[in-house]
């Protein structure tokens, strides 16, 4: 997904901060609200465009997770991406990213492009639930989450996994969705 700007300026909801409009960012902004005053997320335990930094043979890059959900200890739970085409073709992605998050992996992680969703248990894979009502309330996932036992990835395991995410984020879908990633033009 490849994101433009669109020369103006909107106010983060989860912030409050003017930032640049984006061809997507209305929809994230969506999304956003849509966690806090529809499934009771708390403003504080979510944190928008999280930089997920990774290595690449001795090359530096980094890809922004549209949000990241933390439970009340401050340890991430879920990851959440917006994707701009179907649905099942980012899970893959998605999940790279759930288990390669500094303080992960999360137990689980959902991407959307807020007309759909895919629910996803980051250990195992599998997407658990799908649809808009897919995406939990906030004190479901954290119920949800004492369920799930999750595993620190071996250092053969995340270099697996980075190398399928990197694959994802740069090379099927093209550069990663914003002007600050890091990935070098095709």
């Amino acid at each position: 997904m490849h994101e433009t700007s669109l020369g103006g300026t909107l106010r983060d909801y989860l912030t409050g901060e003017e930032i640049d409009e984006t061809t997507f960012e209305e929809f994230r902004q969506a999304l956003g609200r849509f966690l806090v005053e529809e499934k009771g997320y708390p403003l504080q335990q979510i944190k928008g465009k999280v930089k997920l930094r990774y290595c690449i043979d001795g090359e530096e890059y980094e890809r922004p997770l549209d949000f990241v959900v933390y439970d009340k200890m401050g340890r991430p739970v879920l990851v959440i991406l917006f994707c701009s085409g179907e649905v099942g073709s980012y899970e893959r992605e998605t999940v790279c990213a759930g288990r390669l998050l500094d303080g992960g992996p999360v137990a689980y992680a959902l991407v959307t492009d807020t007309m759909d969703a895919s629910l996803i248990d980051v250990m195992t894979g599998e997407v658990i639930a799908r649809s808009m009502n897919a995406v939990p309330n906030y004190e479901d996932l954290l119920q949800m989450t004492h369920e799930v036992e999750t595993r620190p990835l071996t250092e053969e395991q995340r270099e697996k996994q980075t190398r399928v995410f990197h694959t994802y984020c740069g090379f099927l879908y093209g550069t990663c969705c914003s002007e600050s990633c890091s990935l070098p033009p095709k």
